[in-house]
């Protein structure tokens, strides 16, 4: 155990350490979009022999944090992976609560008022409830003229690449073009205007955490080019000190965009 003295000169040389990072990192060097897969609530709250919900509440708290960090560097997007396809599988015991907690964080982000929220992900395969509180924060913070939020909820790659070529095959029907001009003139543009995040910039950045280290279907088109943080901390233990250490890891990589 921790003596109270030892604790408090642990917190001084971390804090020291945190503004030595945040003064080495060059405004030139910022992700203009950085993407986060937060993994590890369950394991958190596992761990600690807690409900599972508990370790969904902590992880909720840490986004706002989160939000603030990128803010504070000068982040321009973010997109955060809140629920994914693959989680609307879970027990209706676990699922439910989570839902509500997502509900709740998002209309926590709209009330702040400081960013721009859009949903990303198959709306329609929410509950009523969810959707409409995510419609209603895009709506609310419209005119918000700071960082864009992209909320990822009901999101999986595959199912954002299958939507983005229905959604561009009905367009060029509507126009009266047969399948073999679609063929004949689509291009990677094309498809590209028809994702989620249609005039958005690629992220820079994609930062996972909890060990694993892997995509699991996260922005698979928007992230080709990106830069990779796999970070060991459970998402509800990320701190400060880990997400500068993840801008400047990516602020000393030489980016060769596949030259």
């Amino acid at each position: 155990m921790r003596t109270p003295g030892k604790q408090k000169l642990r917190n001084a040389v971390y804090g020291l350490y945190e503004r030595r990072l945040r003064r080495s990192l060059a405004p030139d060097r910022i992700p203009r979009h950085i993407g986060v897969i937060i993994d590890g609530n369950r394991r958190w709250a596992r761990s600690a022999g807690n409900p599972v919900s508990q370790g969904h509440e902590a992880g909720a708290n840490k986004i706002v944090e989160f939000l603030d960090w990128c803010d504070d560097v000068g982040v321009k997007v973010v997109t955060v992976w809140m629920l994914s396809t693959d989680n609307l599988t879970r027990p209706a015991d676990e699922l439910e609560p989570l839902l509500r907690i997502i509900e709740q964080t998002v209309e926590e982000l709209t009330s702040i008022g400081r960013w721009r929220i859009h949903p990303v992900g198959a709306l329609d395969l929410l509950p009523g409830a969810t959707a409409e509180v995510l419609k209603g924060a895009e709506a609310a913070t419209q005119g918000v003229e700071g960082m864009l939020v992209n909320v990822a909820v009901g999101y999986g790659g595959r199912r954002e690449l299958a939507d983005a070529v229905r959604s561009l095959l009905l367009e060029e029907a509507a126009k009266g073009s047969s399948i073999e001009e679609v063929a004949e003139h689509v291009d990677v543009e094309h498809i590209a205007e028809h994702l989620y995040t249609k005039g958005q910039p690629d992220p820079d950045l994609v930062i996972r955490t909890s060990g694993e280290q892997r995509l699991g279907g996260f922005l698979l088109w928007q992230s080709a080019l990106s830069e990779f943080y796999f970070c060991e901390a459970l998402w509800p233990d990320f701190r400060h000190v880990d997400f500068l250490r993840a801008v400047r890891s990516y602020a000393q990589r030489e980016r060769r965009f596949g030259t």
